[in-house]
């Protein structure tokens, strides 16, 4: 099992989707991302995503506007 943190924060919509995307690619399933951002429309493009692609949103947590998301694919 390998887990991944991605820096996304600085990049706007659709970036930091890309680019998790990008690395889901790479790992296998039960491996887990942890994507940091802070654009506001991460939250709502995060939960899209990791349904559209069948991985599990773990958590979500949001701090002075900075995302905290932990995905686990499936």
């Amino acid at each position: 099992m390998a887990d991944q943190t991605l820096d996304c924060k600085g990049l706007s919509c659709p970036m930091p989707i890309v680019k998790l995307a990008q690395a889901a690619k790479g790992m296998e399933a039960g491996d887990s991302i942890t994507v940091i951002a802070d654009d506001p429309g991460f939250d709502p493009d995060v939960h899209a995503w990791a349904e559209a692609q069948g991985h599990e949103l773990k958590s979500l947590d949001e701090e002075g506007g900075v995302f905290t998301a932990v995905i686990e694919l499936k």
